[in-house]
């Protein structure tokens, strides 16, 4: 019923065009801003003509140059589903696959702890074995970054150990099995990695940058940019192309304008742009499910339930959602081998057979 609502949204659905203004400065590139709702965009293309004749040949002014030290810390530990959902996006497995793949690896290579899980942290009995897991784990790829947190005392308080937050089973993390990585199969082998390296990153600091973000007016017109500058790596260390792909969904172009380059700017400086472009797009209609995010909706379906009834609610909220760490996978499966769902590339559809079934079905 879940993805026959989504389905149903997106028939619905009608694109509405927007409109938003570049001005280029240079390497700089300037986005126009709504100066009342803040908005990058707007639904009135001729608004957004006028505005663009308004700029030619004019100059901005800096108004504002604001610089704030960020820091951003390590995603917290795998439990089952978050694996599951991130294995799906990076690889398309299937929830199934990654449970049995994980089973191998706790099995048969005990290089990993027990992975029907569903808590994201440590218990403190386990922080005396850290190093020894540290030291199973610096093989291969991992040998340079897990040696450097061998030598080096723990973090004080770990903000990935809370005796609270874990009910049976902590997350998942290495063993202190010592390991050989040509006795794993492939997907042992990415399943493994994802598992590790999450392990070594909530082990090393946050990762620092400073948020640069600037103002400027042109023509009475307000005109934003932002960038970040680097100060220390810290955990994204560990993943070779500097991030965990966490912003793979942000379009490339905004990400762009992100994350730029800035000028050294004070305000009151002018800039002289070098050109204006109109640029468009039109709004999106509701994803459809995948794998990985109808695993996230099964964990927290309060916001799919037709009914309102706030205590219903409550109940689903308290038991965790439909089906557990353990039994996810195997209702999706189930959905797939009876014919009420199918796959298109990694999207997920309902069949006629499904449809017919949600009308045939009673209320209650």
């Amino acid at each position: 019923a879940m993805i026959a609502s989504r389905e149903e949204e997106i028939r619905r659905f009608v694109p509405k065009p927007y409109y938003g203004i570049r001005g280029r400065a240079g390497s700089l590139t300037l986005a126009w801003k709504d100066k009342k709702s803040g908005s990058g965009s707007s639904f009135q293309k001729e608004r957004i003509e006028n505005i663009l004749k308004e700029l030619s040949g004019k100059q901005a002014v800096v108004e504002r140059v604001k610089k704030t030290p960020k820091k951003t810390m390590a995603p917290l530990l795998y439990d089952l589903t978050e694996l599951q959902r991130e294995a799906s996006r990076r690889f398309d497995y299937s929830a199934k696959e990654t449970l049995n793949i994980m089973q191998r690896l706790y099995e048969n290579h005990k290089v990993l702890t027990y992975p029907r899980t569903d808590s994201r942290y440590l218990s403190s009995d386990i922080v005396p074995t850290l190093k020894e897991r540290l030291k199973a784990c610096s093989v291969g790829p991992y040998r340079v970054l897990a040696g450097r947190l061998i030598n080096q005392p723990l973090p004080a308080k770990p903000s990935f150990v809370d005796d609270k937050k874990v009910s049976d089973h902590h997350a998942i993390i290495p063993t202190e099995q010592f390991v050989q990585l040509d006795h794993m199969t492939n997907e042992e082998r990415k399943i493994y990695d994802m598992v590790v390296r999450r392990f070594l990153a909530v082990l090393y600091p946050a990762s620092q940058y400073e948020q640069v973000t600037m103002e400027a007016k042109v023509a009475g017109e307000t005109f934003a940019a932002s960038g970040k500058v680097i100060k220390s790596l810290g955990w994204k260390e560990v993943y070779e192309d500097g991030a965990d792909d966490d912003l793979e969904d942000e379009a490339d172009d905004e990400k762009k304008l992100k994350d730029q380059r800035l000028p050294e700017m004070k305000t009151g400086t002018r800039l002289k742009i070098l050109k204006t472009s109109l640029n468009t797009g039109k709004t999106k209609p509701p994803a459809r499910f995948t794998e990985a995010t109808l695993l996230a909706a099964m964990e927290n379906p309060v916001k799919f339930m037709e009914t309102r009834d706030k205590e219903a609610a409550k109940t689903l909220g308290e038991t965790g959602g439909l089906g557990t760490v353990a039994t996810r996978a195997d209702i999706i499966e189930k959905l797939f081998h009876s014919f009420m769902m199918e796959k298109k590339g990694n999207e997920i559809h309902i069949t006629s057979k499904a449809k017919q079934l949600l009308e045939l079905v009673p209320e209650d």
